[in-house]
């Protein structure tokens, strides 16, 4: 199957929590109880019964306390009881939202089941650290990991930091860090689009959060935090990372925490549940990748073309173009690649600004670039993106 012909989401038919930078407000929330409760409230505020939800794509990649239920304590927290609401756990780092999508229009094209939710949450504060014993090292010293930092700072399979992953496309297509530069500018003016008008734009897919302050006090967050002020000077004067590398600590993301969801379903329950029955959100094509080893920041462009040609189109049709950009790097090779103007792509903001929660990173930046195909009256549009492991994943919609 190249593509999707029976499968929607309904308009205004999914959230995004704010991302917090690491250690923020979320720091000491399980994020499997804080995505399932705050897809809760956003279905209730909605005026949605969670318990029309068949089935539930769960979508983690941080160790979490109760990690093993994760996917069915979600989705009874979800329906709050009222259903025995079955899941699935699903972890692909960056792109686990985007697979969650194609699972859920999967099972919708095959008629498995009506409605789908797909639930990404992630925490990268306080990561998790695993002990496993190891009887046969010098007095039994144990092997530990911990889940954050040692993954973010080598790839088992290559040996490789990701910001040298990132240097290696960079070196490869000749990318400098002006250009670097000039792009995280450039971003983070399109992130300050969605803060227009008391944050207009991102309060037309933006949820709050309530999150514990102490045993009897709670706080309702309601916009991001730990989004750096980026000036041209700023920038120029960061030193890269890497020794001979282009990427400074303000061209490429921070981790951080945060949750989406996506309803997906067919196309008369799609306009059942529209905040706008006039405006239909098809999912028309899929595609992935794996670049070579140690090109991590390469992978969204054979991703891309791969949804591309399974739908038939040509990049020129995208009326919006949107990616997980962890580097500036990401933006830079795809758009030499494409053909494209990296300064027209990931209007409104992306993840190199607000932060990258990893499973919900993907979901909320397809969210938004519903919203941007909304404004500009519909049309095609395409999400592209990198994941750890030198993979990466795209998915096209049509608005209309």
């Amino acid at each position: 199957m190249k593509t999707f012909t029976k499968a929607y989401i309904p308009y205004n038919g999914y959230y995004s929590s704010p991302f917090c930078r690491w250690q923020g407000s979320m720091q000491n929330e399980n994020s499997i109880e804080l995505g399932a409760k705050t897809a809760r409230n956003w279905f209730l505020h909605k005026k949605i019964d969670p318990t029309i939800i068949d089935y539930l794509y769960f979508g983690i990649t941080i160790h979490q306390h109760h990690l093993f239920y994760s996917h069915n304590w979600s989705a009874a927290l979800l329906v709050d009881n009222q259903k025995n609401l079955p899941g699935l756990m699903i972890n692909q780092a960056c792109t686990t939202s985007t697979t969650i999508i194609q699972l859920a229009a999967l099972a919708i094209e095959n008629g498995t089941f009506d409605v789908a939710f797909g639930l990404m949450s992630d925490r990268c504060s306080n990561g998790a650290h695993s002990v496993w014993p190891n009887p046969m090292g010098p007095g039994g010293e144990v092997e530990s990991e911990n889940w954050m930092m040692d993954n973010f700072n080598a790839d088992p399979n290559v040996g490789l930091k990701m910001v040298q992953t990132a240097e290696n496309v960079a070196k490869e297509a000749g990318i400098t860090k002006e250009e670097c530069d000039a792009v995280t500018l450039r971003r983070y003016e399109q992130y300050q689009m969605a803060l227009e008008n008391d944050r207009a734009f991102q309060k037309r897919y933006m949820f709050p959060a309530e999150v514990k302050v102490s045993k009897k006090k709670t706080m309702m967050v309601e916009q991001d935090e730990g989004v750096t002020p980026t000036t041209a000077e700023g920038l120029a004067k960061l030193k890269p990372v890497e020794p001979g590398g282009v990427h400074s600590f303000g061209a490429q993301t921070h981790p951080a925490d945060g949750n989406c969801g996506f309803i997906v379903t067919n196309r008369d329950k799609a306009k059942e549940l529209s905040a706008d029955p006039k405006v239909e959100i098809q999912i028309v094509s899929y595609g992935y990748s794996r670049a070579k080893q140690g090109y991590m920041a390469a992978a969204p462009v054979p991703a891309a073309e791969m949804a591309l040609a399974n739908a038939g189109m040509k990049i020129s049709e995208m009326k919006a173009i949107k990616s997980h950009n962890p580097f500036a790097t990401n933006d830079l090779n795809f758009a030499k690649k494409m053909g494209i103007d990296v300064m027209q792509m990931n209007n409104y903001g992306s993840s190199m600004i607000y932060g990258h929660p990893q499973a919900p990173t993907a979901g909320r930046i397809i969210a938004e670039m519903l919203e941007e195909m909304v404004i500009l009256g519909g049309g095609y549009c395409l999400w592209t993106g990198c994941a750890a492991g030198d993979t990466g994943a795209s998915m096209i919609f049509k608005v209309g």
